[in-house]
């Protein structure tokens, strides 16, 4: 046979005909291909494939040397099933919040239909494009695997404030097994968030966008305040607002011009599911929430989908959860809330972190020894203006932080001298009713000094939004935590609680069992009702992640091959 007509056959057949006349199987000049790149991207060469950046570069050379250089998603026939699988799994992104196209979908859609994919029993080969076919189809998954374990935005990033344990996974081991045990959705499946706060958010998404599609909903003219008793074309406005969103059951109040009683009680739905005080009026915050677009509301539930991203696999059989943007504490045990509470938080220039922590301990009739920092910019200006403000409010002033501290009569120190560059003392406030404190405050250790307390300041739970903190939490149930967290120490209950608060004498107790605390920022979430739930971004923090979201996703670092960014 003519060396031409090898030639022909062996490219209908899938091989090249090496000159001895012997068949190189596509695999091998895929494999050579591979090589090839991955041998270049060692050297320093970018590594691409179709026009498209290799994210994960390092790792999937790494990948391909383990191999041997052989094409994981590739056989002598072409493309594996695993390939379309992976095709499919990226093409469905969007529901968990998303973008395909940050994982190479067009490219690798192009390349299957250059070969011909899937419109014959005999797809054309080419080893060049099956090579950049494997390298993209590794990179998506190990792209994807990763973001979908710890997150597509590095949170250290774009939030200075967060700080929390992400979840781990070995990721080449997820890939290995799942293209050898023919389950690459399933294994992409395994690395959501496990819980059901993720899932419920993500069924909101999809809700939301149905809305979304069907035009979204209309919008209520500004005006008047909206309450119960008024007619006119507003009112029908607000009707078809609320039906869009289920706060107002279609048809369960008479279609008409009249503000009545089932329309009232929706208002107040929506009211409460945003956080905005339940009234049943139509007033100017409550229409500004109405009339925010299901764009920004979509758009806010990715945001939070990525930070359930962020969080570690088990938040704990029983903890404390903070969520800062809703101003509230709860004690979760086993998946159920057992207890919850109004808190106040930091304001916006005093920002409370986000992190987790154990609580080891609570201390009764604390003492404030106020921060260097405070002490300076909050205490300095009021003490110049008021010489009796130190004594009036019972702060003691000390020279020094250590054991040896002196104890100084305030009236001796000239205040009209010390400036913040020379102030050195320490101040602390006693124990008592005037205690910025309060009774109780409840520690676990951290970095930033931040811990749950009491407040006399007992007013300020009945505002809507409560950022009056300097970065603390105070909440509104200091005793009833307290029994909480002491239950299983038979000399704590609700009376010897008080007893002790009653001496005024500063105590501290040792929790019989430590309890995590996880504090967490939650604009957008579904209660266990099943209900959609929104809050205003109080600290600004949701834009930053959205940003990240938008952009091109950043190349990733794994190595060894355990630990996703």
């Amino acid at each position: 046979m003519k060396p031409s007509l090898l030639l022909i056959l062996g490219w209908v057949c899938g091989l090249v005909f090496l000159p001895n006349g012997h068949a190189q199987p596509l695999s091998d000049q895929v494999r050579e291909a591979l090589r090839n790149r991955v041998e270049a991207a060692r050297t320093g060469e970018t590594l691409s494939a179709c026009d498209e950046r290799i994210h994960a570069s390092a790792a999937i050379a790494s990948f391909y040397e383990a191999k041997d250089y052989r094409p994981a998603w590739t056989d002598d026939g072409g493309p594996r099933k695993q390939a379309l699988e992976l095709l499919g799994a990226m093409g469905a992104a969007g529901d968990e919040g998303l973008n395909p196209e940050d994982y190479h979908f067009t490219a690798i859609s192009q390349s299957l239909d250059r070969l011909g994919y899937g419109r014959g029993p005999e797809p054309r080969v080419d080893a060049a494009i099956l090579a950049d076919l494997d390298l993209l189809l590794t990179d998506s998954f190990m792209l994807y695997a990763t973001h979908l374990l710890s997150g597509r935005v590095n949170p250290e990033t774009v939030d200075p404030e967060w700080f929390v344990n992400r979840r781990e996974a070995d990721l080449p081991a997820v890939l290995e097994r799942a293209l050898s045990e023919d389950g690459v959705a399933e294994a992409l499946r395994d690395l959501l968030p496990a819980h059901p706060g993720y899932a419920m958010l993500r069924a909101a998404l999809k809700t939301y966008r149905l809305i979304d599609a069907s035009g979204g909903w209309v919008k209520v003219p500004n005006g008047l305040t909206l309450k119960k008793g008024q007619r006119g074309r507003r009112v029908v406005a607000l009707r078809k607002r609320l039906e869009a969103t289920g706060d107002l059951v279609k048809g369960e109040s008479p279609y008409g011009p009249e503000f009545d009683e089932t329309l009232e009680q929706a208002v107040r739905r929506f009211q409460t599911r945003h956080g905005l005080e339940a009234d049943g009026v139509g007033g100017r915050d409550t229409l500004s929430a109405l009339n925010v677009p299901v764009e920004d509301r979509l758009r806010q539930i990715k945001v939070n989908l990525e930070r359930w991203r962020w969080l570690p696999t088990d938040l704990g059989d029983r903890y404390i959860l903070v969520n800062l943007a809703d101003f509230k504490l709860e004690v979760v045990e086993a998946g159920r809330m057992v207890m919850d509470m109004r808190i106040i938080v930091g304001m916006g220039y005093r920002r409370t972190p986000v992190f987790s922590g154990k609580m080891t301990y609570l201390v009764l009739n604390p003492s404030w020894h106020v921060p260097p920092k405070l002490a300076k910019l909050d205490k300095l200006p009021l003490i110049k203006k008021d010489p009796g403000y130190l004594s009036r409010e019972h702060f003691r002033v000390f020279e020094g932080w250590g054991a040896d501290a002196k104890e100084i009569d305030p009236a001796t120190i000239d205040w009209s001298k010390v400036t913040r560059g020379n102030f050195r003392y320490r101040l602390v406030q006693e124990p008592g009713p005037w205690n910025a404190l309060g009774r109780i405050k409840f520690m676990f250790p951290n970095e930033f000094g931040v811990y749950i307390h009491d407040t006399p300041a007992r007013e300020l739970f009945q505002k809507p939004v409560r950022t009056f903190s300097s970065g603390c939490i105070r909440i509104e149930k200091p005793i009833q935590l307290a029994e909480y967290v002491l239950a299983g120490d038979l000399k704590w209950n609700a009376e010897t609680i008080m007893a002790a608060l009653e001496t005024g004498l500063e105590q501290t107790v040792r929790l019989p069992t430590p309890i995590l605390v996880h504090l967490l920022y939650w604009t957008a979430w579904v209660d266990p009702s099943g209900t959609v739930q929104f809050r205003k971004d109080v600290y600004g923090r949701d834009w930053r992640v959205l940003e990240a979201l938008r952009s091109k996703p950043p190349p990733i670092c794994i190595s060894p091959w355990v630990k996703p960014r």
